[in-house]
């Protein structure tokens, strides 16, 4: 079996472990039942909110439907990674994509933990707060700290979606090797300087350069979307916290790997509805992941998409949303345990 085909989308079959089969393709919500897609939509309005402790600033999408979507956004990025997605899955959910703590416009916790599991655990306290179960999506970093949220507290979500999540992934890629000054960045020995290189950009050729690591096609990525990037990354450059939350959090995730710290056994107890999604082109986790990612969990779906990149909610939010809300719908019908 393997990953569902759009008409720009193609199966791609990734060896998973000897014993695995390549988990099935998840059924498609028909593309007249989402509202059409505004390229040009206006990030959503945001603002601080307190949950459980917790303050993270967020921007809400407002919607229908009894479960309402919570996005987390990966290294670096912010709730405005969302903004095309969240529109899309607008008429089944309402939407609140967080900026995870010193990232974005969250201020950082008092405890100044960066980790993966103090990422976790402020997302799990905020969701704790809110006293309902969600659908929880997390692209990258953001993904790696969604599963450990439902692996840990799985009464507070109804579905899981991980798109490109950074699973641990030590071996060597030639594809990274013209992007070699931001991931050098993230080590937490040997990148100092490269992180100081990096700050020393201008916003734009900073935003620039984030595109053509993280889409398949850097040609598609629309004009205003990058400005917009450029004068987010204008903003946190004032922000006394962000080069502290950035280096933190990229040096801990790194750290973690190489203290072989594992997110295969933490995706093993997720239990919710899971839907994986990963980009073909992706240069950041490798597509090789993407079906033991999907195999390591029970109740997962694979969609992997043909020239897309590592943020696959910006570069196709279309195929995204219509296998999403798929998900939701195959989920509610109980559906979603038949075979693909």
């Amino acid at each position: 079996m393997g990953a569902v085909a759009l008409p720009f989308v193609r199966p791609l079959l990734v060896r998973a472990r000897r014993t695995q089969a390549v988990p099935a393709g998840p059924p498609l919500a028909d593309a007249a039942t989402l509202p059409p897609h505004d390229p040009h939509r206006a990030t959503w309005p945001g603002g601080e909110v307190t949950s459980g402790g917790v303050t993270l600033h967020v921007r809400e999408t407002p919607g229908h439907g009894d479960t309402p979507a919570v996005y987390v956004h990966g290294l670096s990025g912010s709730a405005t990674n969302w903004t095309d997605l969240a529109g899309l899955l607008a008429t089944r959910a309402p939407g609140t994509a967080v900026d995870l703590p010193g990232f974005g416009l969250s201020r950082p916790l008092a405890s100044r933990d960066y980790s993966p599991a103090g990422h976790a655990d402020a997302l799990l306290c905020f969701l704790a707060g809110r006293g309902r179960p969600v659908h929880l999506l997390g692209n990258s970093f953001g993904g790696a700290v969604a599963l450990t949220v439902a692996a840990r507290r799985p009464e507070l979500v109804r579905t899981l979606t991980l798109v490109s999540p950074a699973m641990p992934d030590l071996r060597p890629d030639p594809r990274r090797v013209s992007d070699w000054k931001l991931l050098v960045a993230m080590l937490p020995l040997v990148g100092r300087r490269a992180r100081s290189e990096l700050a020393a950009m201008d916003p734009r050729t900073r935003a620039e350069q984030i595109v053509r690591l993280c889409f398949g096609d850097p040609a598609i990525a629309p004009e205003h979307r990058v400005a917009e990037a450029a004068a987010e990354l204008a903003v946190r450059a004032r922000l006394a916290w962000a080069h502290e939350a950035a280096e933190r959090t990229g040096k801990a995730m790194v750290a973690g790997w190489l203290r072989g710290e594992s997110l295969w056994s933490v995706a093993a107890r997720v239990q919710a509805p899971t839907l994986v999604v990963w980009g073909e082109r992706d240069r950041l986790v490798a597509p090789r992941l993407a079906a033991r990612t999907a195999a390591a969990l029970q109740r997962s779906r694979l969609l992997v998409l043909r020239g897309v990149g590592h943020v696959a909610q910006i570069e196709a939010p279309e195929a995204v949303a219509r296998a999403v809300a798929g998900m939701w719908d195959a989920v509610e019908a109980g559906t979603w345990e038949e075979p693909g």
